[in-house]
Order: structure tokens, then C-alpha cells, then sequence
């Protein structure tokens, strides 16, 4: 057994001597089990190591490409952003150049209005400053009002407008007055007055505010036929003047009427509700310059509406006027301001 024992390489060392550093190690056969477990936990933990190592540098390069792959996303976005706002930049920026074209355009074409319109002002330049110009246009107005002149000297010698005094139970529209104003003390007895008369004919201001049974007809009928004189000279002249009445009339002498295209308010309420229901009317209303069978209210509306006529007519000439009661006072002072010399050259 002992013999057995022996080192197992002593044949080989007689044979070849290694050199002493690369001599084998000897072991004992008893502690080769030992020695081979320690190489065999060496080897694994030497593979253990190797594999750590090799996890680790996975994970670490994993880590790396993580963070390259995220890298690389945010600069696709941020790329993408980019390319969006360079698509919006183009889309503005074509449409500035669109709407500066248009601008230009329309720059040329105002530059070649306003170079057209230059040449007609000078044009009209030299025509007003030649003998169809400016001073033919006024003579040509001065004719006009010449003509319009006789026109209505014509009007006023078919109704003449004149002022008569004379002793009047009854207050005249034309002169109608507060006594106060006048100086008069109430119940005083009246003193003669100075009225105007249209054709003869006054008109009187009782007919208008108080109607009774006991009124004098024949007052009420020559108040209706100076009414309608007023009426056909104030048509006369507007027409003549080319002035369009703002209360048209309808003629008819005596019976002559006046019309409002004013809307006109009815107020209208159920026996259950409180509510006014308003209904607009677009047709003019007519009211009568007469007193006879109509309403006296109406009637007194339908003279202050043509004494709008005249103060319409007047202000077209540049004259105030005389008050809101006074119908011949007016038509008088519009026939004496167009029969003036005054008026041709206004």
C-alpha cells in the first residue's frame, strides 16, 4: 500500500525535469478531492464573475441605448416641431405675398383712378374756367330764378296776399294773440287789428277750436275756401321751386286735404289684459283743410301741417318762420322774399 502511495509523476521525473517554475504541483491523494472542489468552486465562481460582468456591461450598454433611443426621440420631436413651424411660417408667409400682391394691384389700379380722375379734374378745370364754366352756370341760375320770379308774381296775382284793417267780433288766425302779449286786459273790448287776407277772405280762429250749432257757416265756408287758396299757391310754388312737400297735398278747392306719411299709434287693449298692442300703418293719412262735417281737432292739425309746408319752403330760400299761426304771414313773406331783387342773386 505504501508503495502504491508514491507520487504518481516520480516515472516522469526521471524521464524530464521541468524547469522548477513550471514544475507540476504535487498533490497528495488525499487532499485531491479537497483540491478539486476548490478548483471546481473557483471555476464557477470565476464563471459567476464572468457572467456578472457580462450582465452588468449588458445592462449598462442597454442603459445606454435607452437613453440614446430617448435622445434620439426628442430630437424627432423637437424635428418635428420644427418642420411644423416651418410649414406654418411658409403657409403665412404665402399668404402675406397673396394679400401684398392684392395690395399692389390695387395700388395700381387706384394710381391709375386716381391718374384718370386728375385728368377729368383738370378737364372740368378747364371747362369751368371757359365760357361754358362757372359764370355760365350762374347766369343760367340767375335765369332760372328770373323765370321762377314770374311764376310765382303770376301765383300772387291769382291769390294776392294783403293786409286789411277792419273791426272783427272775431279773433283772426293771422293775429291771434294772448292779451297779455297784446297789452290787452282780459275782458276788454276788442280794437281794430291789422290782418292779413287772401283773395278777400280771412282766416278766423273760432271755426278751429270751437264749433257750435250757433257758428256762422258762411265764416266756416270763406275759412275753407282761403284754406284752399293757401294750399294751391303753397303746390304752385313748390313745384316751381322743385321743392317736394314734406306733407303732400290733395286739392280740391274748398275741400282740399293734407297729407301725413307719418306712422301713424293705435292703442288697442282686451277686456282680460292691460297690454297695448301697437300697429304701425305705412298709408298716409289725410286730414281736411275744411271745418264743415269733420272734426274741428283734425282740422286745426291739417293747418298746422301746411303751415310746415311753408316754413319747409321758406327755409329752403333762407328765410325763418313768422310762427306756427301765421299761414298768411308766411305765404306772404315767401312771395315778397322771391319777388325781391335780393333773390337772383342769392
Amino acid at each position: 500500500m505504501e508503495s502504491s502511495k508514491k507520487p504518481i509523476v516520480k516515472g516522469q521525473e526521471e524521464k524530464r525535469v521541468p524547469p522548477e517554475d513550471q514544475r507540476a504541483k504535487v498533490i497528495e491523494w488525499e487532499d485531491y478531492e479537497q483540491e478539486l472542489a476548490r478548483l471546481c468552486s473557483l471555476t464557477s465562481a470565476l464563471e459567476e464573475s464572468k457572467r456578472k460582468k457580462i450582465e452588468a456591461e449588458s445592462l449598462s450598454r442597454s442603459n445606454e441605448l435607452d437613453q440614446m433611443r430617448e435622445k434620439l426621440e426628442s430630437r424627432k420631436l423637437v424635428m418635428g416641431n420644427m418642420s411644423m413651424h416651418s410649414k406654418v411660417v411658409k403657409e403665412k408667409v404665402r399668404k402675406q405675398e397673396e394679400q401684398l400682391s392684392a395690395e399692389i394691384r390695387s395700388l395700381l389700379t387706384g394710381g391709375s383712378s386716381l391718374s384718370v380722375a386728375n385728368k377729368r379734374m383738370q378737364e372740368s378745370s378747364r371747362s369751368l374756367a371757359g365760357e361754358k364754366g362757372y359764370g355760365n352756370l350762374k347766369n343760367l341760375q340767375k335765369l332760372l330764378r328770373a323765370r321762377q320770379q314770374y311764376m310765382v308774381s303770376q301765383v300772387s296775382l291769382l291769390y294776392p296776399v294783403k293786409v286789411v284793417i277792419r273791426k272783427a267780433p272775431e279773433q283772426e288766425l293771422e293775429s291771434f294773440s294772448s292779451s297779455i302779449k297784446s297789452g290787452v286786459p282780459d275782458g276788454s273790448k276788442p280794437v281794430d287789428q291789422a290782418t292779413p287776407t287772401i283773395s278777400g277772405l280771412h282766416l278766423t280762429v273760432i271755426p278751429f277750436t270751437k264749433m257750435s250749432f250757433f257758428t256762422d257757416k258762411k265764416e266756416v265756408q270763406r275759412s275753407s275756401t282761403a284754406l284752399g287758396y293757401v294750399a294751391h299757391a303753397v303746390s304752385l310754388i313748390a313745384s316751381y321751386l322743385q321743392v317736394p312737400l314734406r306733407y303732400p297735398l290733395r286739392l280740391g278747392g274748398s275741400r282740399s286735404y293734407i297729407r301725413d306719411y307719418t306712422p301713424s299709434i293705435e292703442h288697442s287693449a282686451s277686456s282680460t289684459t292691460l297690454d297695448s298692442i301697437i300697429s304701425t300703418s305705412t298709408k298716409p293719412v289725410e286730414f281736411p283743410l275744411f271745418i264743415e262735417g269733420q272734426d274741428s281737432t283734425r282740422a286745426a292739425y291739417a293747418v298746422f301741417l301746411l303751415n310746415k309746408d311753408l316754413e319747409q319752403l321758406l327755409n329752403f330760400i333762407g328765410v325763418k318762420s313768422l310762427g306756427p299761426r301765421h299761414v298768411l304771414a308766411n305765404l306772404k313773406e315767401l312771395t315778397r322774399t322771391i319777388l325781391s331783387p335780393e333773390y337772383i342773386d342769392m
